[in-house]
């Protein structure tokens, strides 16, 4: 894969970067910075080399028109601060604002544009229309770096036609992304163990199916487990449930036992009268979760402090840990202890431990905990969890030889 540091002399030249600002935002205040921050390394790199920074990047879903809503002014303001320079942002992408931005940069600025999404080309399913803006962007550089992770699973104009349009590399983020998730899949020091929680089993049957060989534990919790646990025969009351998905779970089950794989599923959970922080709670075995006092209706909304205590117990005593998808609704205090216990298990790991974005990022800033006491934090939580099924993501294959 090409790299950023495989460049000519950048002096002077324009350099689009694109990066993955799409962070989360209440009104005009970024409530997690995780993804900016990733992205301060190759910025500050590229500003250094004396080049003329350009950067792009989408927010949320404004489905292909302007929405203030969706603006990347306030990720501009942030990447100032961060960078301890002035940043001009300009208010769209290729329209003469971004042109005139461009051509008034000097050695060493920085430029925002505006949300790419605002743009429907950027998401098309037409190639042609995803070429012709691709080639617009195009215009405004001479070099192309993609660096936003967590969009390299998609085939969309900024990160892979214009990776073709462009002389494009890697930058530091997806470097440090590949090489800490390579080492996930390629002789990981062992014991290894995988923690999935969120809610869906579907979302995670690709990363299963892949890792089952290769890991020695699998921890599940989260809405997930309820799959797992109706697999082993169990009624869940009105917890999440994937009806359409208990027969695979079951043959995950039994080729874990083949494979001698150590399959841990709670012990104990947390039922709630109802999905709400005023709910009634109770704590219940995992295998009598109709027996509680909310009988049918009862929903487990988080796993038990007895399995809170065994998968912490099994996460610190591994080598290597990759973990992707909370325990529980954490944003909720009630029902937080499981996914707080087991982030703070990860940071007594004595090898590798992996954050594996999207919610399980967000989870550990929310809880409390610094990004440095992880061996990493993922900036994309779709785009690992492909990597880590052995897909491949059409943002990295535009940047191989």
């Amino acid at each position: 894969m090409r790299t950023l540091k495989s460049l000519p002399a950048l002096e002077g030249k324009r350099v689009i970067i694109r990066c993955d600002f799409n962070v989360p935002l209440e009104g005009d205040r970024i409530t997690d910075d995780g993804r900016i921050v990733a992205s301060v390394p190759t910025i500050k790199y590229l500003v250094d080399q004396g080049a003329k920074v350009i950067v792009i990047s989408h927010l949320g879903r404004p489905d292909g028109a302007p929405d203030e809503r969706y603006s990347l002014r306030p990720a501009a303001v942030r990447l100032a601060e961060l960078l301890g320079q002035e940043v001009f942002f300009a208010s769209d992408t290729i329209g003469s604002e971004a042109k005139g931005s461009v051509k008034a940069m000097d050695r060493s600025a920085v430029v925002v544009l505006e949300n790419l999404r605002f743009n429907a080309a950027e998401t098309s399913k037409d190639e042609a229309e995803r070429q012709a803006f691709a080639a617009k962007l195009a215009e405004l550089g001479d070099f192309f770096v993609s660096d936003g992770f967590g969009v390299v699973h998609r085939k969309q104009a900024s990160v892979y036609e214009l990776a073709k349009a462009l002389p494009s590399v890697a930058g530091f983020l997806i470097e440090k992304e590949l090489e800490v998730l390579t080492r996930l899949t390629k002789n990981p020091e062992r014991p290894y163990a995988v923690v999935l929680g969120g809610s869906k089993v579907s979302d995670k049957l690709g990363v299963i199916d892949h890792l089952l060989p290769h890991v020695d534990k699998l921890l599940v919790g989260g809405g997930m487990v309820f799959t797992f646990l109706a697999a082993q025969g169990h009624k869940v009351g009105s917890s999440l449930l994937e009806q359409d998905q208990i027969s695979v779970v079951q043959g995950y089950l039994k080729r874990a036992e083949e494979l001698g794989v150590k399959v841990v599923l709670p012990s104990d959970i947390i039922v709630a009268s109802k999905f709400g922080a005023d709910a009634e709670t109770c704590v219940t075995a995992s295998d009598e979760i109709e027996s509680s006092p909310f009988g049918h209706s009862g929903l487990g909304l988080d796993i038990g402090p007895d399995s809170a205590k065994q998968f912490a117990s099994e996460i610190v005593e591994s080598k290597t840990v990759f973990w992707n998808g909370p325990m529980g609704v954490f944003e909720i205090a009630a029902f937080a202890n499981g996914t707080k216990a087991v982030a703070e298990a990860l940071t007594k790991v004595d090898g590798l431990s992996v954050v594996g974005g999207g919610d399980s990022a967000a989870a550990v800033r929310i809880l409390g905990f610094a990004d440095d006491q992880f061996g990493h934090i993922s900036t994309g939580g779709g785009a690992s969890l492909e990597f880590l099924e052995g897909k491949s993501l059409p943002g990295l294959e535009a940047l191989n030889d």
